[in-house]
């Protein structure tokens, strides 16, 4: 409770208290955003940490090695995640549903134990020290990229884009017989998770003074974290995953008081949310009353025409 006291009888102490945190929200909402665009056009891709990899130790090592300005390391970081995307996608977006995650699986733990793990370039096991980052001054721009990453998906879900993609969603067979190029409309959605992502993961490196290789930042329990994000917030609207990250980042912060429990709270928090709104806490047409599936709706009848 004394979360959400400070948060709304002094809103200037909890920015200053909890800075760290809405950098952290922002960053999970971008990250969640990249997850959306591949699952709102049908794929379930668990790729986002691997490029989330590629775009941090890509923006630090220009940083640390050649003192290259934020902008520029971002950038790279953001196109090499672009080529590797294709590249990846090329191969395994042939494949379909749990298959598609599997091999997005493989692809992560390959990067993070046969790469990270192993080149003296990205510190090994040890991970990467970054001496320049700003945890503090780089909180506007998170924020801003947040807007302006919103703003894109929110043009992209109501343009032609987002109208093959959906299509694609519901039917591929239906899809390839109105002349949707399936395959092509895939890569793009593919290629655009990995270009957001390895945003993501530039933002995120430059907030924090070291890039820790473990699971839990580029690995497969950060993939289920963020799969987690766009399921529970709804990955039928844009700003599903958004409000997922918000309420998957907060939530240990606000049951303080259950201390080692937290992780029981939070599943039960979880489960409640699958259960009375299976179709995430924003639907496709956007929140509405909580109401469990199996909940009996009550019928409409019409009042009988005079005469």
């Amino acid at each position: 409770m004394d979360f959400f006291i400070q948060l709304f009888t002094d809103p200037v102490a909890f920015w200053n208290s909890h800075t760290l945190l809405i950098a952290q929200i922002g960053i999970n909402s971008i990250i969640a955003s990249s997850m959306f665009i591949v699952l709102y056009s049908g794929q379930l891709s668990l790729a986002a940490p691997g490029f989330m990899a590629i775009g941090a130790y890509t923006s630090v090592l220009m940083d640390l090695h050649w003192h290259t300005p934020l902008a520029l390391n971002l950038a790279a970081g953001v196109v090499l995640a672009g080529v590797v995307g294709v590249l990846v996608g090329l191969p395994v977006l042939r494949l379909r549903g749990v298959f598609l995650a599997i091999a997005t699986i493989g692809f992560i733990e390959a990067l993070r134990l046969g790469v990270i793990l192993n080149l003296p370039i990205t510190g090994e096991g040890l991970g990467l020290k970054n001496p320049t980052a700003d945890p503090l001054g780089g909180i506007n721009m998170v924020l801003v990229s947040l807007a302006v990453v919103l703003f894109i998906m929110w043009r992209l879900t109501k343009g032609r884009l987002g109208a093959a993609w959906a299509a694609i969603r519901q039917d591929e067979l239906a899809a390839l017989s109105q002349g949707i190029d399936v395959a092509r409309y895939k890569m793009i959605a593919f290629v655009l998770s990995a270009i957001l992502a390895g945003f993501a993961g530039g933002l995120e490196a430059h907030l924090n003074f070291f890039v820790d290789p473990g699971d839990q930042q580029y690995g497969v329990t950060r993939a289920v974290q963020i799969l987690t994000f766009a399921v529970l917030g709804g990955s039928g609207h844009f700003l599903g995953p958004v409000v997922g990250a918000l309420v998957v980042t907060t939530l240990p912060w606000v049951f303080q008081q259950a201390h080692d429990y937290i992780n029981i709270v939070t599943g039960v928090f979880l489960i409640a949310v699958i259960v009375f709104r299976p179709q995430g806490i924003v639907g496709r047409g956007g929140l509405a009353i909580v109401r469990p599936a199996w909940w009996p709706r009550r019928a409409r009848v019409s009042a009988p025409s005079p005469g």
